[in-house]
């Protein structure tokens, strides 16, 4: 979910704050008013119906929020299609994506209220299920989006990810010059440091951060007498100290970085995988209701 441009900014800067709208503030939340208007007319609708037992699936009202909810869900997951269009106008990408975050929200009253609060084991409750699902992932792309470019640009602290991993080589070189002196056993712990890959891990360690098996922290532990006052004997162990603590201070910025791509990334594993899902028992439920129907 990104945000284009609405329009070209002048020289005096006239137009900047049109190009720096947000899709949630679109419009002046053009979006969030036509979406929490539909919900409001929807559910009072059903409020108001004066009929046991109360609507459900099968009623008249039930496959008119049915048919609204399903054009909605077809419409939403042309998302992808859309942001692979360039263009301005009306139906910009922001426009498109601002419609595509509060109709989505309006799906939770549509949907639910589609199936008349009856929900068992079978595919109809499967799709809302999805559905719910597909909408959680969805509000926390939104709220990602919204908080994490910020920490990440922080912690870049202007540098490029090529920057960053250059100047944990250059730290790399000195420490492997700075071990030279020392004994084996000392020697081989900052070898470890620097044979380990700074990459390894699976998903899950760079999503919380947490690296048990760190060769540097490792070596660390073993290099953490103070050095301040050291003698001629203990001066390659402070440089090799101070070395490596500059190095697992590079090594958390990297991480850092990698945790908060990875957050800001993952939720799109569940929701694209959910959406096809959706409109898989979407289909099923669909012809399941038509079949029993004829």
């Amino acid at each position: 979910m990104v945000s284009l441009p609405e329009s070209k900014v002048d020289f005096h800067g006239t137009r900047r704050g049109a190009e720096h709208e947000s899709f949630l503030t679109h419009r002046g939340m053009r979006w969030a008013k036509i979406a929490g208007g539909l919900s409001l007319v929807l559910f009072l609708g059903y409020l108001l119906i004066d009929q046991e037992p109360r609507p459900n699936g099968g009623s008249w009202y039930g496959y008119t929020l049915g048919t609204i909810g399903l054009g909605l869900i077809v419409w939403l997951s042309l998302l992808g299609v859309r942001k692979r269009r360039i263009n301005e106008g009306h139906w910009s990408l922001k426009a498109w994506t601002s419609a595509h975050v509060f109709l989505g929200l309006s799906l939770v009253v549509i949907g639910t209220l589609h199936t008349g609060f009856q929900l068992g084991w079978n595919v109809h409750t499967l799709a809302w299920a999805l559905m719910m699902l597909v909408i959680a992932s969805g509000i926390y792309g939104v709220v990602v989006y919204a908080t994490l470019p910020e920490r990440l640009s922080a912690n870049r602290k202007q540098m490029t990810r090529g920057q960053m991993v250059e100047a944990l080589a250059a730290i790399d070189r000195q420490l492997e010059q700075a071990a030279q002196p020392l004994p084996r056993d000392e020697a081989d712990l900052v070898i470890a440091a620097l044979e380990q890959n700074v990459f390894a891990g699976g998903g899950w360690v760079r999503l919380t951060g947490r690296y048990r098996h760190c060769a540097t922290a490792r070596a660390l532990t073993a290099f953490r007498e103070d050095f301040r006052a050291a003698s001629d004997q203990q001066a390659p162990k402070a440089r090799v100290s101070a070395l490596l603590r500059t190095r697992s201070a590079q090594l958390a910025q990297i991480r850092r970085q990698m945790r908060l791509k990875a957050l800001l990334e993952v939720w799109l594993f569940i929701h694209i995988p959910a959406t096809i899902a959706l409109l898989t028992a979407l289909l099923a439920h669909v012809i399941s209701v038509f079949y029993y129907w004829g």
